[in-house]
């Protein structure tokens, strides 16, 4: 089984190749979770409605979206509403049996509410402010997509959870392709962004090991230590290989199976 995670960014530069590639993959028979993330049509649509976004940074580094109780309404709406169902009927015309669903539904993947979080403010100083409506990831509960999956549906995926209390969160999209990869025992990872794959001094990494990845951490921008970050808990976790590669690129799928980006195994 493979867990694709395809970013905003390359789904709108390519939806229809990344999703034709998807479509060829399942009808060879090949069961696949598809995550979308899509922050900047949410980004768009917030200031539309009159809700203008904010982003923090993390001491790490890690850049994400605040989600105000506002925000997390466009959220919900554009994620799991507009680009989900979009995919979802864009598969469909492909001739794939396609089902969109989020963390949300039936419980399936359960967050922890970041009750306070810490950042880095406009001089580099560290801060302690409300959480808002963003979540971690704490368990997955893999029945829904497992039932899904037996029933030869591709499965796609918005990245909302939920908590104990039923609160509705943004998760990061990266942790959830993560964390459902290693959940379901997926042979394979496969993060499609706007990049060939991780560079280095402007120069592609081919392939990395896990201590090669955290040597290299400190090198890395916003973007790509998390996905660098949820790689490294994928293979831990028993997933066999994670590929990094660009969705703009003709059957992105494919070439990151075939090693054109960067490949991460033990």
């Amino acid at each position: 089984m493979i867990v694709v995670k395809v970013g905003g960014r390359a789904l709108r530069s390519n939806a229809k190749g990344i999703l034709e590639d998807v479509a060829s993959l399942w009808r060879e028979g090949e069961r696949l979770v598809l995550v979308h993330g899509g922050g900047d049509m949410v980004t768009e649509f917030s200031r539309k409605l009159g809700v203008e976004p904010t982003f923090v940074t993390s001491p790490d580094g890690i850049r994400s979206r605040y989600t105000s109780a506002a925000e997390l309404e466009v959220y919900v709406m554009v994620m799991a509403g507009k680009i989900n169902k979009e995919i979802v009927s864009a598969l469909s015309s492909l001739g794939v049996k396609a089902v969109g669903v989020s963390g949300a539904d039936g419980q399936s993947v359960l967050a922890e509410r970041k009750r306070r979080i810490v950042v880095l403010d406009e001089r580099g100083r560290k801060r302690v402010v409300e959480g808002g409506y963003t979540g971690k990831i704490r368990e997955v509960r893999g029945e829904l997509f497992r039932a899904l999956l037996r029933e030869d549906f591709l499965v796609v995926v918005a990245p909302l959870a939920i908590d104990a209390e039923g609160t509705l969160l943004n998760v990061d999209g990266d942790q959830m392709a993560s964390e459902l990869a290693v959940a379901l025992g997926a042979e394979r990872l496969v993060f499609l962004t706007d990049v060939e794959g991780l560079l280095i001094d402007g120069a592609k990494v081919g392939r990395l090991s896990l201590g090669e990845l955290e040597a290299l951490l400190p090198k890395v921008g916003a973007g790509m230590n998390r996905k660098l970050l949820q790689a490294k808990r994928a293979v831990e976790g028993g997933v066999r290989e994670v590929a990094i590669y660009s969705g703009k690129e003709r059957e992105p799928v494919r070439g990151a199976l075939r090693g054109l980006g960067t490949l991460i195994n033990v």
